[in-house]
């Protein structure tokens, strides 16, 4: 399934007649179908803004956003979320008094493409694919934080995207969990190409993730560089000390660091 993700001169302006904030101006670069792409730069640079454009639930004020040449974003178009674009959140989005069976089936079925039966039998192949046969059974609130995030990464993967939509989706776990929860996604990125569309204040997981980072500017967000990371496929922490990999990290600070100090600076003449 295609899954080419176009951005042209996108640009949003929330409060246009008050504040007049500017979130982010000019974004443009294209993730070509199967590609992980991460997206990471200070607070405020517009990350999330602009996966919600992808996502549908917010609009832009200029530019386009195209998915497989077909329009979905921009002045005159009111797209909506659907299962092409399906997102995983940063605090979880599961149903705490339903199974995990019932919440990794229940896309299909409330969107009318499968039975109950059939959703539940094609969520239990799903769910041995990727090593989590043995809790379909358990509710939400008997599983850790790394179970959590896996099941919601499954559920979001039931739908057949063809585009993954991760906001920060890992980052209330510690560092252990989360290098567990890393790798997992990797190992269903190989088994199950998608295109991913990932945003992290994490440059290390940004790096060990992704085929090309894209570096935001402070706000307003600019796209400040591209950076394809080269990095071979599987993956595993051993990568994380490599020469490749550290000297990738270096390049990616000094950009990071640049408008941080920005961000910063801006900060405190706001404040003055």
């Amino acid at each position: 399934m295609p899954g080419a993700l176009s951005i042209c001169n996108a640009g949003k302006v929330y409060d246009p007649g008050g504040l007049n904030v500017v979130a982010m101006d000019g974004i443009t670069f294209d993730i070509r179908e199967n590609a992980f792409c991460v997206v990471v730069g200070p607070s405020g640079c517009g990350k999330t803004t602009l996966l919600n454009s992808v996502a549908g639930f917010d609009g832009l004020t200029s530019g386009e956003i195209f998915l497989d040449g077909e329009r979905i974003a921009g002045r005159g178009v009111s797209a909506k979320p659907g299962p092409g674009r399906m997102v995983v959140f940063q605090n979880g989005a599961l149903f705490p008094w339903k199974t995990v069976l019932w919440n990794v089936s229940c896309g299909p079925v409330q969107q009318g493409r499968m039975s109950r039966a059939e959703a539940q039998t094609k969520a239990r192949e799903l769910m041995a694919k990727v090593g989590l046969s043995g809790i379909e059974d358990q509710f939400p609130g008997q599983l850790s934080g790394g179970q959590k995030r896996r099941v919601e990464i499954v559920r979001a993967l039931m739908n057949n995207p063809k585009v993954l939509l991760m906001d920060e989706p890992f980052r209330a776990l510690d560092a252990l969990t989360k290098s567990v929860v890393q790798e997992f996604l990797l190992e269903v990125y190989d088994a199950i190409p998608k295109t991913v569309f990932f945003i992290t204040h994490d440059l290390e997981e940004a790096i060990f993730l992704a085929d090309v980072v894209v570096v935001m500017s402070t706000r307003p967000g600019t796209v400040k560089r591209i950076v394809k990371t080269g990095l071979p496929r599987p993956r595993d922490h051993t990568l994380l000390t490599s020469p490749e990999f550290l000297r990738l990290y270096g390049e990616l600070e000094a950009l990071i660091h640049e408008e941080a100090m920005k961000a910063f600076r801006a900060g405190e003449r706001e404040l003055a």
